[in-house]
């Protein structure tokens, strides 16, 4: 689909892929509110066994969402399931680049016993902040995706990033990623969870700036300014207070205002 913003001779964004990163849940509550998103969504990032998930987590997340009719992709982490792959940890490269191909690997495996495949990979937490700064970490992901994964595999990286740049550059598929449910800082990065009002507790403003990224290509950072930006994905936390009324709210608001919400197609080599 396509369109041009008035005066600009830049294309609207009428279609984006919604996501959500599930798997990680332990207790049923959680596991009810991560299967109710799948209504929603149109791809999921499975926790694999970094910051939480196991074989049996990853399979039975698996197996819901292809019969929501879901696309599956792999959320891999430091491996710190004490922290929840939400602190940095001081490990080796090396050692960081083994245990992603670890992870990966694992819903790899649950993926093809399920008759799919790993279509994206997102990191989690700590090392989610840390792939988008383009370095290290960075590089230790982009490596993992391609040894273990399908070419044409989407790198999911924060909108706006140096990764997406180096990414592209590189030749590796790459969606950027905004945010529904969490609030940009006046630097254009997400504000800390500790601090009061980043996580979104209300659906309006999680509509409200999945609108606005997703139309006009545009956030509202902390000190009210517009920052433009460019997304491929957004995204909503299953961990999130309200996270289902949330998904539902923000899918049915782009869609009522005009914009396709699927999964982008993947280039297959």
């Amino acid at each position: 689909m396509s369109g041009e913003r008035a005066g600009t001779g830049r294309a609207l964004r009428l279609s984006v892929d919604l996501n959500a990163d599930v798997g990680e849940a332990t207790d049923e509550e959680g596991i009810a509110v991560e299967r109710a998103l799948l209504g929603s969504v149109t791809s999921v990032h499975v926790a694999c066994g970094g910051h939480a998930g196991d074989a049996a987590s990853m399979e039975a997340t698996v197996r819901a969402a292809l019969a929501a009719g879901v696309r599956v992709g792999a959320h891999p982490s430091y491996p710190d399931r004490d922290g929840f792959g939400r602190r940095p940890l001081e490990i080796a490269p090396d050692e960081l680049a083994s245990s992603l191909r670890t992870q990966i690997g694992s819903l790899l495996s649950v993926a093809h016993a399920c008759g799919t495949t790993v279509h994206s990979v997102k990191a989690h937490g700590a090392l989610y902040a840390e792939v988008a700064a383009g370095e290290v970490a960075y590089r230790a992901l982009v490596g993992a995706v391609t040894e273990m994964c399908p070419p044409g595999t989407a790198l999911v990286v924060r909108a706006g990033s140096p990764a997406v740049a180096l990414a592209r550059a590189a030749g590796v598929t790459v969606w950027a990623e905004g945010f529904c449910d969490r609030a940009y800082g006046s630097n254009g990065e997400l504000v800390a969870r500790q601090v009061a009002g980043a996580v979104y507790d209300d659906p309006a403003p999680a509509v409200r700036q999945a609108l606005s990224l997703a139309r006009q290509g545009t956030v509202e950072l902390a000190d009210g300014a517009p920052r433009r930006v460019h997304v491929d994905t957004l995204c909503l936390h299953g961990d999130s207070p309200n996270a289902a009324a949330m998904a539902a709210a923000v899918r049915a608001a782009l869609e009522a205002d005009g914009i396709e919400v699927a999964a982008a197609s993947l280039p297959r080599g």
